[in-house]
């Protein structure tokens, strides 16, 4: 079930922070427990989380606070009425929309910041549209098993955002144990 109801637009205290390299897009997700888990990993990688509304939950759920524990207070979001708002706000340069439907694989991307990586919701995926407007920027996460369908929208982004960190962190001049919070 779909709730329109209006949840909070953003966490405000983080309206001065610089903008952090590595960023999450939800377009409109279904499962509390999903997304609650995406924004402790965001918290963990110091990413700020992105969501598309419509939501199929409220951000006050229980389940999206005990997915997130007692991170989701330190959590940099933002939520937008539209994709279209998201993107007349962000003005991102160069987005990697995760799919079981890309051509090309997770690990052939080469990642550097800002890094906006895009998930469809649960059940259907990315906008139909996006399949063909975004074709370039698409990509899958292998998944060699014979029965293999999909993998989890929150183990997927795990996937996704580590490796994007990973390569962050090589790439930067800083610790590679934290090239996010590096001063250069």
């Amino acid at each position: 079930m779909t709730i329109h109801a209006q949840p909070p637009k953003s966490q405000t205290r983080y309206a001065n922070k610089p903008t952090p390299p590595l960023h999450i897009v939800l377009i409109e997700p279904l499962i509390p427990h999903n997304t609650g888990a995406i924004g402790r990993l965001c918290v963990g990688l110091d990413a700020r989380l992105h969501l598309i509304e419509p939501l199929g939950f409220l951000l006050e759920e229980k389940a999206v606070r005990r997915s997130g524990l007692d991170y989701w207070p330190n959590l940099d979001y933002q939520v937008y009425p539209t994709w279209n708002t998201f993107l007349s706000i962000n003005q991102p340069q160069k987005m990697h929309f995760l799919s079981t439907r890309g051509e090309k694989s997770l690990f052939d991307v080469t990642f550097s910041p800002p890094c906006w990586l895009a998930f469809g919701n649960e059940s259907r995926g990315l906008p139909a549209h996006f399949y063909q407007e975004y074709a370039c920027d698409l990509y899958k996460i292998p998944q060699p098993g014979e029965h293999a369908r999909s993998i989890n929208l929150a183990n997927a982004a795990a996937i996704t955002m580590y490796e994007a960190y990973r390569q962050i962190a090589a790439a930067s001049s800083s610790s590679p144990s934290d090239p996010i919070n590096s001063d250069n």
